[in-house]
């Protein structure tokens, strides 16, 4: 018997299925060239809410933990942060996170496999972390994460 988890039912990941419906093939076909060319970095290697300022920044800013596990656990979602990933660890011998997506995207890349290494996500993520930022995880999404919850109301 599954038990419901009442933080997840608050969870709305309907926005990084919209994004990625017309994106994702793009996006996982220009990691797989070893160059980003496009418009996708945040709702395919997501961070957590306050890094960003521009409006997709916080549009598909992770809201918290509850929110990264319910990613990590989605079917799709979930499956597509794995690929991505390994298709990233794929170049990791061969290229830089900054040569491949950007230096401002790869500092977004460590953010987000930051977030998600600390979701629980596996080590996948520390691996990639290892691989492309020296073992560097991202000290302001650890801040983040680190902040109490703000009360509801």
């Amino acid at each position: 018997m599954e038990i419901p988890c009442p933080a997840l039912a608050t969870v709305d990941l309907d926005r990084y299925i919209a994004a990625q419906a017309s994106t994702y093939a793009g996006a996982l076909a220009e990691l797989e060239r070893g160059e980003k060319s496009s418009h996708w970095m945040w709702f395919v290697f997501p961070q957590i809410i306050g890094l960003g300022q521009s409006e997709n920044a916080r549009r598909y800013a992770i809201t918290g933990l509850p929110e990264a596990h319910a990613y990590l656990a989605h079917l799709l979602l979930g499956a597509r942060l794995d690929e991505c990933t390994d298709v990233m660890l794929g170049w990791a011998a061969e290229r830089s996170a900054g040569a491949i997506l950007g230096e401002v995207d790869a500092m977004k890349f460590r953010s987000s496999m930051t977030l998600f290494e600390a979701a629980g996500g596996g080590d996948r993520y520390s691996r990639a972390l290892d691989a492309f930022c020296g073992g560097q995880r991202d000290a302001r999404t650890l801040d983040v994460l680190a902040m109490p919850a703000p009360l509801p109301g």
